[in-house]
């Protein structure tokens, strides 16, 4: 039924205005702005929606992955954007931020000011 759509993912902020500024100037996406509502387009044409939400509570999960080819690059320069890495229990953190566990790949956490869970990780 709904094999040849085109479905798209959305996750809800507290501050859209915090969102636009986190999502357009700190990590650099093509954002659009309609009737209230977030469009973060994502090479390859994905697009994401961005919705403001009363009494929002964060994700408890990645609401979103950023593959790259160069993890500590990545890093480096989100830290120099003022981006906080998170460290959760269980994984083994460099000085970054970054876990580095054998059978996955390299992942560093970090949050959008709404408090969703977002990653950058290493492509292959």
């Amino acid at each position: 039924m709904f094999g040849k759509t085109k479905a798209f993912s959305g996750f809800a902020v507290d501050d859209l205005r915090k969102a636009r500024e986190f999502y357009g100037d700190t990590l650099g996406l093509d954002v659009s702005e309609e009737h209230g509502l977030l469009t973060l387009r994502i090479e390859g044409g994905t697009r994401v929606l961005v919705y403001p939400k009363p009494g929002h509570t964060p994700a408890s999960f990645t609401v979103l992955n950023f593959p790259v080819d160069d993890i500590d690059r990545a890093v480096d320069e989100l830290i120099r954007r003022g981006v906080t890495f998170e460290r959760y229990p269980g994984f083994e953190h460099d000085e970054k931020g970054v876990a580095r566990a054998t059978g996955g790949p390299a992942i560093a956490w970090f949050t959008d000011p709404a408090g969703n869970i977002l990653a950058v990780l290493q492509d292959g």
